[in-house]
């Protein structure tokens, strides 16, 4: 470290974070950052990320034990279910630490917090020309592009997504761009039709009339809506399950066609790289991907509601809220 990014430290080793502190409740703390070690780099966060569904199980408490291990973020502090410090969608620059990322944007598994030291292994500088904003998505990028390659998605495939958030759009922007793919969203809120058109996709607000699909993509987290998964798929194909339900039970309708029909559930989970693509893909290379697919600007559309981070303990109860209205939220800190 120069004499130069020591002064840095010195002026802004003081930072607040959110702590979640009990179901429903959060608020901000104040710390003091040690200067970073010689791995390590400071970044400055310029915009944060909430991810509904994983933060919203966090923000209620609901971490069984048998999950709390696997659901541990990498900067993560505290311990399931309360205090703990969470979150992994961050953007900031860099301020200190290794000479050749001084300056950089970088992006960050990350909790929500105005500074921070992190290793530089996990520091992943955003593409040139890439807006921190939008760079925020990358984590659902990264679960989007994971699911079409567990599902085997591929050129002219009827492609079915339930449940229009954030991963279901960006599940459905990805596979429309496959060549000759027939895509359609399935979601009650017809306010995201709009999107999913966009996008290039069909939608639709239930199943009624959709079928025949050749993968179908599960995300709306509810048994109803993995029902309507399961009602799309054409013969021998495919479910995706893309939700994640924490310590919630959830009824799967497997009677009826469901074995005739030779139907298949599989999971996909972004902890991994999918089984085909393991031996070639780091974790790293697929983020830097999922950096490089959030170049498109109409993928801006996604974000619907920025907060800023002194109103965010405030925010969050609304925000976490079952049935949510808009898709991505933001975090400003400057």
């Amino acid at each position: 470290m120069t004499a130069l990014d020591a002064s840095k430290c010195l002026k802004s080793s003081e930072s607040r974070a959110l702590w979640t502190v009990g179901p429903g409740t959060a608020t901000l703390r104040t710390e003091q950052l040690a200067p970073p070690a010689t791995d390590e780099a400071r970044v400055a966060t310029l915009w944060s990320a909430i991810s509904r569904g994983t933060e919203r199980l966090v923000f209620q408490g609901l971490t069984d034990p048998v999950h709390r291990e696997r659901m541990r973020a990498p900067l993560q502090q505290g311990d399931f279910p309360f205090p703990v410090k969470y979150g992994y969608c961050a953007v900031g620059r860099v301020e200190a630490g290794l000479e050749a990322l001084d300056g950089r944007l970088v992006f960050a598994l990350a909790p929500h917090q105005s500074r921070f030291n992190a290793p530089v292994s996990i520091l992943t500088p955003l593409p040139e020309g890439l807006p921190p904003r939008r760079a925020t998505l990358a984590a659902n990028m990264e679960t989007a592009l994971n699911a079409l390659w567990d599902g085997g998605a591929g050129p002219g495939d009827r492609i079915v997504v339930v449940g229009a958030g954030l991963v279901g759009l960006l599940i459905t922007y990805l596979a429309a761009r496959l060549p000759g793919a027939e895509v359609t969203a399935i979601d009650p809120d017809e306010s995201r039709a709009g999107l999913a058109r966009s996008f290039g996709a069909a939608f639709a607000t239930t199943g009624e009339g959709v079928a025949d699909a050749d993968l179908v993509f599960h995300t709306s987290g509810s048994g109803a809506g993995l029902a309507t998964a399961l009602a799309c798929c054409g013969e021998e194909a495919r479910v995706v399950e893309m939700s994640w339900y924490g310590d919630k039970g959830v009824n799967a309708q497997l009677g009826g066609t469901f074995h005739h029909r030779r139907l298949q559930i599989v999971s996909s989970q972004v902890g991994m790289v999918s089984p085909a693509r393991r031996p070639r893909w780091s974790h790293r290379r697929r983020l830097e991907k999922a950096l490089a697919l959030l170049t498109d600007p109409a993928l801006d559309a996604l974000i619907t509601e920025e907060v800023p981070f002194d109103d965010l303990p405030q925010a969050l109860p609304r925000i976490l809220a079952d049935g949510a209205a808009g898709i991505a939220t933001v975090v400003r800190y400057k």
